[in-house]
């Protein structure tokens, strides 16, 4: 029997406090599972990009005085309506020029990624029609700085911790 425990690891921007509340209410209310998990955040680096971590750690070191302004369009639904989230919609340049940076000599043309913020995760959670009726009446934040950049770590489906912030 194979007890090997399961770390993943991810960089992520973590939406600033003051941007957070709506966003985190409805992940409370509708998502409590997800929410305990993790803060809302969109996903610079999935795992499968961090396999050479030590180069990322210095790629990311090297940038300086970047920041990662995403717009944000309506909410959307996903996985057959079951998941929700806000997508960046518009100029997404830094985020991608970010992604670029840190992922520097290790992928050459990385995969493009489309940010987002998940609402309710189809994996632990639940779309119906009433609760996107009231999350579409919501007032979300139209636009976000992302000044901060974390490497995540979760063990064996636990909550996701900071292993180390990098200030943009």
């Amino acid at each position: 029997m194979d007890n090997q425990m399961v770390v993943r690891k991810q960089l992520t921007l973590f939406v600033p406090e003051d941007m957070a509340m709506v966003i985190e209410n409805v992940r409370r209310q509708y998502n409590p599972f997800q929410y305990d998990l993790i803060k809302s955040h969109a996903t610079l680096c999935r795992e499968d990009e961090l396999d050479q971590l030590d180069k990322v750690l210095t790629n990311i070191d090297k940038i300086k005085n970047f920041n990662c302004t995403l717009t944000f369009g309506k909410p959307v639904r996903f996985e057959n309506g079951k998941g929700v989230l806000l997508p960046a919609i518009g100029d997404l340049s830094s985020f991608h020029l970010l992604r670029k940076e840190a992922l520097k000599d290790i992928i050459e043309v990385p995969r493009l990624s489309e940010p987002h913020i998940t609402l309710l995760h189809p994996r632990n959670g639940t779309c119906t029609d009433e609760i996107f009726d009231v999350i579409l009446n919501l007032d979300f934040p139209s636009s976000i700085c992302f000044d901060n950049l974390h490497l995540i770590e979760q063990c064996d489906g636990s909550k996701w911790q900071s292993l180390h912030r990098w200030t943009m």
